[in-house]
Parts: C-alpha cells; structure tokens; sequence
C-alpha cells in the first residue's frame, strides 16, 4: 500500500528481522531514518541512491536490536536523535544530539510531520510515529501480534492500554508498520489487524494477560 505525498522506505535486515524505515518528504527529499541497526553500509547506499538528505534519526524505543547501529550512523551523518523521555535510561544511548520527545509532540522532516505517541509495554519508552494514516509502529504492535512484556522495564498492562487506549482507537484506516516482520505480511490496516490480531481480540485486561504472559 504506498503512501502518498510522503517517502515511506520499508526494509528488512538483521537475524531478528527488524524493520528499519526512511520517512520524510518527497519534495525536499528529507528524510528522518526510523531504528538504525544492523547494517549502516547499507542503509548508507540506499540514502545516497535515493539522493536523500537525512535531517533526523527517530526511535521507537532503545533495545539493542533497533540501535546497535546507531553509533556508526551518526559517524556518517550529524543529525538530532529523537527518542521518548519515558524510556528507561538503561536503554538510551549515549549520543551528543539526543533530544527527548514528549508523547504527542510533533517532530518535522522537511514539509511533513510526524506525531510521536508513546506507547509503553514493551519497553517505558516505546513509541510511534504517526502521520495521517501511517503508523510506524516499533514493536509495540505487529502485525497479528505485539511486543514481548517479559523483559527488563516491560509492563503488560501497560502494553494493553497502548493496544487498546492508543493504538485501537486511532481510524481504521490506519495502515500499521511494525518493527519486525513477524507477521504473514509487512503492514496491514487497523480495521485488519482488528479481525485477525488475537492481542486485539481480548475481551479484557486479564483475558490480554492471560494471553500475552
């Protein structure tokens, strides 16, 4: 489902299949870059083919899997770092230009914005980028699943009122991009995932725990 009148770059890398994106503004050409990991070289070559200009990194949390290359980027380009000031600090990293965002703040790349909403379970500070019907989702949801609420700083009942506070009640017309092709395909919309997502499905919170945990 391509986007319009925004640059939407879906890629794939890494043993745990995360989604990495490119977001930003066609005109200008843009770009802020969505969970730098794994492969810099790469992500580098596809910035310079595109022609982009990369203005901004934006995470979705702070796990290694979605920053383990960020050191290396911002050797390559000095950009401001866009993480939630909910997450826990084991999980920010160290970087000169880190700048922490508040839920609902709006983060600009070139003409187009980007709404944050944090959205905890996962990790405190796990959040989305919002703009008009693009959900670029991190791990706080996939596609027919959600994130693991197991780990160090997760909360499930946190995670389900981002499922069902959040996320549920944005349009159905949302088209959800999560942080790791998990699913049976890369992006699906909400009013999809809400037919076929059993973490959608639960009747209540202790029906989601029961489940998720």
């Amino acid at each position: 489902m391509p986007a319009e009148n925004i640059i939407l770059d879906q890629m794939e890398m890494g043993p745990l299949q995360n989604f990495l994106y490119f977001i930003g503004d066609p005109r200008s050409k843009e770009i802020a870059v969505v969970d730098p990991a794994w492969d810099v070289g790469f992500l580098r070559r596809q910035i310079d083919k595109n022609g982009y200009k990369v203005t901004a990194v934006f995470l979705t949390h702070g796990h290694p899997d979605h920053v383990n290359g960020l050191d290396e980027f911002l050797e390559h380009f000095d950009v401001p770092v866009y993480m939630s000031r909910h997450e826990a600090k084991m999980f920010v990293p160290q970087c000169r230009q880190m700048q922490m965002v508040e839920d609902r703040q709006v983060l600009k790349v070139g003409g187009v914005e980007f709404e944050c909403l944090h959205t905890p379970g996962h990790s405190p500070g796990c959040q989305c980028f919002r703009h008009g019907n693009i959900l670029i989702a991190g791990d706080t949801i996939f596609i027919d699943g959600c994130g693991r609420c197991d780990l160090p700083g997760s909360d499930p009942r946190k995670m389900y009122h981002s499922l069902f506070e959040v996320v549920s009640k944005l349009p159905d017309s949302i088209v959800i991009y999560p942080g790791h092709n998990y699913g049976p395909l890369p992006f699906a919309t909400l009013a999809e995932q809400k037919q076929t997502n059993p973490y959608l499905q639960a009747e209540n919170m202790a029906g989601f725990l029961d489940q998720r945990m």
